[in-house]
């Protein structure tokens, strides 16, 4: 028999209700012991959904992104709280799969961490424990990927090369006002930064310099498409997690899409000739998409 699909509003009631309750019960739940934090369009949902499958790690509640740091932190640490598992569901799970309570995580993923300015400083002090997963592809791929997430999701109305001739003026002067106002959400920020976005290392650094580099894992997503198996082993180390292996790995949230122009991708690749040289240096290693 097939699912019937819930109505979008008969969804956000329930989210609603959902999150009021976690609110009210916000004391006896967990803050994330992890945060897939970033790129967007590298692979954060498939790692996210994998993830979740370890016997040691519960999901968020409602949805894998919080979006707590980023467009959502004027709403207070109760409202973060309630969206994760209580620690008496912790408690269940350690003594099914027979590890200490301290053993069993949760986490979220909400790829704009890593790009929004005021992120990893609100994570820093919020959580100076979580440990954050990041994703890296080639650049271009991840531009043109964003580009046709979001004219699918309808924020995005202009053809990709029109969009790429926009950007700076439609990101003009945001970033400031994101640190100026810690209220306000950038919409083009967010949703428009095709091309700043792949310039990697400037936000390496900036999570870096806030959280430290022994909290960060990168992970290129081209290593993890290829042989995902290792990129576990290493995950479950820098989580203290017991070893595991998923029995296969997906790829979800991935879009159809018509192929790009060759002209237009070589220029875009020699565009970040210089942030990928940067970020291999950066990285100890040359990224994937360079080799």
């Amino acid at each position: 028999m097939s699912r019937t699909r819930v109505p979008d509003h008969v969804q956000k009631v329930v989210r609603a209700a959902s999150r009021t309750v976690g609110r009210r019960t916000a004391g006896r739940r967990m803050l994330p012991t992890f945060l897939i934090s970033g790129a967007q369009r590298c692979g954060t949902t498939s790692m996210y959904k994998t993830l979740i499958q370890h016997p040691q790690v519960l999901p968020a509640v409602l949805h894998k992104g919080v979006h707590y740091f980023d467009t959502s932190f004027g709403r207070g640490l109760d409202w973060y709280r309630g969206h994760f598992p209580t620690r008496a569901a912790a408690r269940r799970v350690a003594e099914a799969v027979g590890v200490p309570e301290g053993r069993v995580i949760t986490g979220e993923s909400s790829p704009y961490y890593m790009f929004h300015p005021m992120a990893a400083r609100r994570i820093a002090a919020t959580l100076p424990d979580a440990r954050l997963i990041i994703l890296l592809r080639d650049p271009v791929e991840r531009a043109y990927s964003a580009f046709t997430h979001e004219s699918a999701r309808g924020f995005e109305d202009e053809p990709f090369e029109t969009a790429l001739a926009l950007e700076e003026s439609r990101l003009a002067g945001e970033e400031e006002r994101l640190i100026a106002d810690p209220t306000y959400v950038s919409f083009h920020h967010q949703h428009h930064a095709y091309v700043r976005r792949g310039r990697y290392v400037d936000q390496l650094q900036r999570l870096e310099g806030e959280v430290g580099r022994d909290r960060m894992l990168v992970i290129d997503s081209g290593d993890l498409f290829t042989d995902p198996a290792p990129v576990f082993e290493r995950i479950c180390e820098f989580l203290d997690l017991g070893p595991w292996r998923p029995e296969r790995f997906e790829q979800h949230n991935a879009r159809p899409r018509s192929g790009l122009d060759d002209d237009l991708r070589c220029s875009l690749a020699k565009g970040y000739e210089e942030d990928d040289e940067r970020l291999g240096v950066w990285l100890g290693r040359i990224p994937s998409w360079r080799r």
